[in-house]
């Protein structure tokens, strides 16, 4: 009798909350060892403790490249691996207009959103390469594909360059790697805190009408992280949202 295969070891940024924590419930009722990692230590820890089983607490600054090195180091020297890093760490700002964005606005969003995840990239990917296999996972945002609310103009193009980072790096490992999976995630309005914790505020995402719900958000992501599109919208209706949107712009 075939023995099973070994829990995957998954590590999560920006787990302390929103999509990182949902994600980290949903994988520890399905026994992946997780490695969580944020800046709210304590935060992460109480979350710790409700899971149960194999569960490593990161400390990190995901704008800080040495961080980003020092969860993949601990991953290692507790699990031996890393089979999957999410690179989900990142936040939201609110402006009237584009028109009122500062380059120091824009900068925040790109050291936050974009800066982040190329730390992680940076850091998993070799590690993926030495082993000839992985799965990574940037979340990104609909609004990286269909900028329709321009109060996140700053937001949405900090999350278009994930999306380019993301695909070139596919482009990049598909023959020399074959076995590293790239997604890319990209939920519409989920009922989180993020409009919270926006800068400059913003509408509380839980009362926006239609927001999906966090839990259904994670078991979608973790249905996927193994096969299924590489792109993955965690609504049915993503992807012809999105492709309504360029026939539009071509006049189609």
């Amino acid at each position: 009798m075939a023995a099973d295969p070994p829990s995957p070891v998954v590590v999560i940024t920006g787990a302390s909350s929103g999509i990182g924590a949902a994600l980290a419930r949903e994988l520890a009722g399905r026994h992946a060892s997780l490695v969580l990692a944020s800046r709210r230590e304590q935060i992460l820890r109480e979350l710790a403790g409700t899971l149960g089983g194999a569960v490593e607490v990161v400390p990190a600054d995901v704008t800080r490249r040495a961080d980003m090195q020092r969860i993949l180091d601990r991953a290692v020297a507790r699990f031996g691996r890393v089979d999957v890093w999410v690179n989900n760490a990142g936040r939201g700002i609110t402006r009237p207009s584009v028109l009122a964005i500062s380059v120091e606005d824009l900068e925040t969003m790109i050291r936050d959103n974009t800066a982040s995840v190329l730390h992680g990239i940076q850091v998993a990917v070799p590690h993926f390469q030495a082993r000839g296999e992985g799965v990574l996972v940037n979340v990104s945002s609909m609004l990286s594909r269909v900028p329709s609310f321009p109060v996140r103009a700053a937001y949405s193009a900090s999350k278009a360059a994930v999306n380019s980072l993301t695909e070139s790096l596919r482009f990049e490992l598909e023959k020399t790697h074959p076995k590293i999976r790239v997604m890319l995630v990209l939920p519409g309005v989920v009922g989180t805190d993020f409009g919270n914790n926006a800068i400059g505020g913003g509408v509380d995402s839980r009362s926006i009408p239609g927001a999906q719900r966090v839990e259904d958000v994670a078991r979608i992501m973790a249905d996927g992280l193994f096969s299924g599109p590489l792109d993955l919208y965690t609504r049915p209706e993503g992807l012809e949202r999105v492709l309504a949107h360029l026939r539009t712009l071509a006049g189609g």
